[in-house]
């Protein structure tokens, strides 16, 4: 099959690079993770995962930091969170990072708990699952981009979650990788290529103001990362 040019990399694009930004985008989602406490706000935690940034030797964003918290969660990239919101006692939030790495990009985001908060637990973990599901059907299957989206919007339908499908997905390579053009995987009619798109899972509750996101790199091999034994 012939090369999709929305797949397309630069001269210098290196796949053990990319897995390396990836791998250090994780290492400082975690370091701002051990940093959220009760009563930040958004704005906040921005600015205290700058200096996160600086500590990992991060190159540069290539799209801006985004932490959600409590009621936000359910909000997608483009719409603007409620300022006012604080992170409560117990309560839920999210991270997504694009961070550049050895001028390659990395693209992660997961969902956290503080306190006793068992629903937005539970929806956190959820989130991981269908990812993994979506993910393995990838794998396994040959999947195009829309068909994963169809598959995923099924199963959070089924596992009692409602698939966000204004989160769609992207190309990743590296930066910027936006010279291609390659759209929302969402969109992508062919099997995504491995290491080249980034899965974005956001789900809510059904009734609920509370959701969760989780995102990683679409790669051939499980991805290994904190989740499948990190319920937290």
């Amino acid at each position: 099959m012939a090369a999709d040019p929305r797949e397309a990399v630069g001269r210098k694009f290196d796949p053990a690079l990319m897995q390396r930004a990836r791998e250090r985008s994780w290492a400082a989602l975690q370091d701002i993770r051990e940093r959220m406490q009760p009563g930040i706000s958004e704005d906040e935690a921005k600015v205290m995962a700058a200096d996160v940034f600086s500590d990992h030797g991060v190159e540069r964003v290539w799209h801006p930091t985004l932490i959600r918290i409590g009621a936000n969660t359910t909000k997608t990239w483009r719409q603007r969170s409620d300022p006012t919101v604080r992170l409560g006692e117990h309560d839920g939030y999210f991270i997504d990072l694009g961070l550049v790495f050895d001028r390659h990009e990395g693209d992660v985001g997961d969902t956290f708990t503080v306190g006793d908060a068992p629903q937005q637990q539970a929806c956190a973990v959820a989130a991981r699952a269908l990812f993994d599901e979506v993910a393995e059907a990838w794998r396994q299957q040959g999947l195009s981009g829309a068909a994963l989206y169809a598959y995923a919007g099924e199963r959070a339908a089924a596992m009692g979650w409602r698939l966000n499908h204004a989160t769609k997905g992207h190309r990743i390579g590296d930066y910027p990788h936006a010279v291609h053009k390659g759209g929302p995987l969402e969109a992508f009619g062919r099997r995504p290529a491995d290491g080249r798109w980034i899965l974005e899972i956001q789900i809510a509750h059904p009734t609920e103001p509370f959701g969760a996101f989780y995102e990683d790199l679409l790669t051939g091999t499980p991805p290994g990362v904190p989740h499948a034994t990190d319920p937290g």
